[in-house]
């Protein structure tokens, strides 16, 4: 088409006049024709097309529909890990000022009770300690020293006590 109008553009430059006229409006009306059918040809084409163009279409529709949820599960998943992590940072935090404010309660209840006398529960330990000692030294002291002593034999008659006798036999209970 673009031929022809070039063709007659020369003639027309030549000065073929009138008759140059109406071939250029028959060459417009030509491409006209042209031009509409081809867009009905284009329809047609689309028409018959149609079909396998919308299933084209719906299975590239779903495939970037898998993607966008792979994508959005990603993204869900990562945001779940750092509140999580967030989560645990702030447990611990309030876990540390947790055990902070339980020892200054035992400081402060421990000086209370200084303050009143109730001793505390390493004094109550030592002395314990110190009495599990004592009970020791006095069980092996008078073994030892029945070990030591000469067995005498016993005089017939009415035993006599002395004076220390009584603590010495108290003693001895004591330490079995």
């Amino acid at each position: 088409m673009v031929k022809k109008l070039q063709k007659l553009a020369r003639k027309r430059a030549t000065g073929a006049g009138s008759l140059l006229d109406s071939d250029l409006a028959q060459a417009v009306k030509d491409s006209a024709q042209q031009i509409w059918l081809a867009g009905l040809g284009a329809f047609g084409k689309a028409q018959q097309g149609g079909g396998k163009v919308f299933d084209t279409l719906v299975r590239e529709g779903s495939n970037l529909q898998r993607k966008t949820q792979a994508a959005a599960e990603g993204t869900i998943n990562e945001v779940a890990g750092r509140m999580t992590n967030m989560a645990n940072d702030v447990t611990a935090r309030a876990g540390q000022r947790w055990d902070k404010l339980e020892s200054i309660f035992e400081e402060r209840v421990a000086k209370a009770l200084n303050r009143l006398g109730v001793p505390a529960r390493k004094d109550i330990e030592a002395l314990i300690r110190r009495i599990d000692e004592l009970s020791a030294k006095v069980g092996t002291a008078p073994k030892a020293r029945a070990a030591a002593r000469p067995t005498a034999k016993k005089k017939a008659g009415p035993a006599r006590r002395r004076a220390g006798s009584t603590a010495k036999r108290v003693a001895r209970k004591v330490a079995t």
